[in-house]
């Protein structure tokens, strides 16, 4: 029994990193947070015109437009979704909207240090709709990961997602605010 227990979780991980390599890309998804992550997707994009570019809750709309049409990237190739409240809510405010534009595999865009943690919880929200993804870790000065507590911590909301419906961010919003 818990062979089986590891096993499972184990050959899960491994036919979602087979489907990452064998699926293209069809859009690039970045995560919020840091302007340089619009910055490197915008110029990731300019070398990929076939590309649609999804940012979730980065930088306000006009800068975000202005960033995006200085890289000669045409505005109906950029969506702008500013719905999203943390890492968790990058990807579950948005997977319904890339399933329904038919999107089976994404490059994920964000900061190197972050991407530990949105490749754990892109693992879970994303691949619970089959959708494969790329990482495309934009460089930073800080080298160190996020600590793995907080990718398991997030990795955890997002099975109570898959579960529930619910993130547990307003939860935490209340709790930060005490």
């Amino acid at each position: 029994m818990g062979l089986m227990l590891l096993l499972v979780p184990l050959a899960w991980l491994g036919q979602s990193q087979v489907k990452a390599k064998l699926r293209e890309p069809q859009a690039i998804l970045v995560l919020g947070g840091a302007p340089e992550r619009e910055h490197f997707a915008a110029e990731f994009a300019s070398e990929h015109p076939d590309l649609e570019v999804w940012v979730s809750s980065g930088t306000n709309p006009e800068y975000a437009q202005w960033l995006f049409q200085e890289a000669d990237i045409a505005s109906d190739r950029v969506r702008l979704d500013y719905r999203a409240v943390d890492t968790v809510t990058n990807f579950t405010t948005i997977v319904d909207d890339l399933k329904k534009s038919g999107v089976e595999s994404v490059y994920l865009v964000t900061s190197d240090y972050h991407m530990r943690r949105a490749a754990i919880i892109a693992q879970v929200v994303l691949g619970r709709h089959d959708i494969a993804f790329q990482p495309l870790p934009v460089p930073s000065e800080d080298n160190a990961s996020e600590p793995l507590v907080r990718g398991l911590r997030d990795g955890a909301r997002a099975m109570l997602w898959v579960f529930t419906g619910q993130t547990g961010s307003v939860l935490g919003q209340k709790l930060s605010k005490s």
